[in-house]
């Protein structure tokens, strides 16, 4: 959730942030006269209060005192009594306009939360502008294949895999639908492969695994970001009030919520192998022969807390693990510099990596890292004792994803793919395929 500190003392570079994600920069503007409103309220709401409870003590003075001068017949008795009344109405009204203006303060507040529910993260400097196309390119890495030079009719990955006996859409869709899948034999083998492989480097670099729900509440699915612009992306069950989780970045995000962490000897990472649903919904006609776009995944993703000045640190870390699965895999690749129309609301920053994709001659998203900097630990509460001072701050977050068990497969079956049908086995993957060199029809 944006910073409301940030949006009072600079709420131009909001504004900026919102222009440039082709998003509603009047928004900036609704939530400042909102809190304005509420700030008012406020005040006022504690002045009047404690007018209130000052008359409330005075109230029961003078209500003893004309009790005690009736009793003894005073003159004044009658006077007090009045006094008495007086102040007790007074009181009500106090206690009345007190009321009103904490249901006006929280009604603001209420309405700020929502209309800031809307705005995305502010974007870090030198983040593009525009939307999906407009990404910026940062490296080229490898040489696509040239198949033709080589004698090669190139075959895609679901005439490849259907050949080896290793993927299986009929039975899939006849099972749960369209965009579901079987993997077979060599086929699942490898996915087990690629997620071995990765956690093995995420255990060289130092992550802990953790192995996280795939069922979490609204408040962990919210935090995280993921029920704002794309709730229709997400599963729901709403018997249980719970989601089925697109990523495990939201049961890693979640791990620390409503905590005080303790980074005094550096971020805390974490990695995690799970489930992935995602219904897809914005994706009518994207992708539909294959397993490149699917409701049901494997995916491993790496996730940081961090403090704030450390993040762009731990961005740059998290790309170059990335890399370094992409390297072990032998694919050729590309880096962009994701433009700020194509982010999600809680990234401030997104590099993808996308590899060649043969088949369709071009470069298609394997991996993606996004410094989310405070927006989802602002949401999730999850803080650090300040180290420049005796309160608590808002740490930051990101995450990274090192591999999905079917876009690698699809590049891994077109990139590597030989003359005779068979597919070569990068050298990183075949501890886990018992030292093949390649798959074959035969499963030999």
């Amino acid at each position: 959730m944006i910073d409301i500190k940030l949006l009072r003392d600079d709420p131009e570079r909001v504004r900026k942030s919102q222009r440039a994600r082709g998003e509603d920069d009047t928004l900036v503007d609704q939530i400042l006269e909102l809190d304005q409103r509420r700030r008012a309220a406020q005040s006022r709401f504690e002045a009047l209060r404690a007018e209130q409870k000052s008359v409330s003590k005075d109230v029961g003075a003078l209500m003893g005192q004309a009790q005690r001068a009736r009793k003894a017949g005073a003159d004044d008795a009658e006077q007090l009594r009045q006094q008495a009344e007086a102040a007790r109405a007074t009181a009500g009204e106090l206690s009345t306009q007190v009321k009103e203006l904490e249901q006006a303060a929280d009604e603001a507040a209420r309405e700020m939360d929502v209309i800031a529910h809307r705005i995305g993260n502010v974007i870090v400097d030198g983040v593009p502008t525009g939307g999906e196309e407009d990404f910026e390119l940062r490296e080229t890495v490898g040489t696509p294949r040239d198949f033709a030079a080589e004698g090669i009719d190139v075959k895609d990955h679901v005439e490849l895999g259907t050949a080896l006996g290793i993927i299986d859409l009929e039975r899939g869709a006849k099972v749960a639908g369209s965009r579901f899948y079987y993997l077979k034999g060599d086929g699942a083998r490898l996915e087990y492969a690629l997620m071995g492989l990765c956690q093995q480097i995420a255990a060289e670099e130092g992550f802990v695994p953790l192995v996280v729900p795939n069922l979490v509440k609204g408040q962990t699915m919210a935090g995280a970001g993921y029920l704002d612009s794309h709730a229709d992306e997400v599963y729901q069950l709403p018997a249980d009030e719970l989601y089925l989780t697109g990523t495990s970045e939201v049961g890693l995000a979640g791990y620390h919520l409503d905590e005080i962490i303790d980074l005094s000897d550096g971020p805390l990472r974490y990695t995690a192998t799970s489930t992935c649903y995602r219904r897809e919904a914005g994706s009518h006609g994207k992708d539909t022969k294959g397993i490149f776009r699917v409701h049901q995944f494997q995916k491993t993703e790496m996730f940081v807390y961090c403090r704030p000045e450390d993040a762009e640190a731990e961005h740059d870390n998290l790309l170059r693990i990335e890399r370094r699965i992409l390297d072990a895999l032998e694919l050729p690749y590309r880096i962009i510099d994701v433009a700020a129309g194509d982010l999600g609301g809680p990234a401030a920053r997104k590099f993808d990596c996308e590899a060649w994709v043969p088949s369709q001659e071009r470069y298609r998203e394997l991996t993606s890292t996004s410094n989310c900097t405070t927006f989802q630990a602002r949401r999730l509460a999850i803080r650090e004792r300040d180290p420049q001072g005796s309160g608590t701050r808002v740490v930051a977050t990101l995450n990274g994803t090192m591999a999905t068990n079917t876009r690698p497969i699809v590049a891994l079956l077109e990139n590597h793919q030989q003359a005779d049908g068979s597919v070569r086995v990068p050298d990183a993957l075949r501890p886990w395929l018992g030292g093949r060199e390649a798959l074959t029809a035969s499963g030999r």
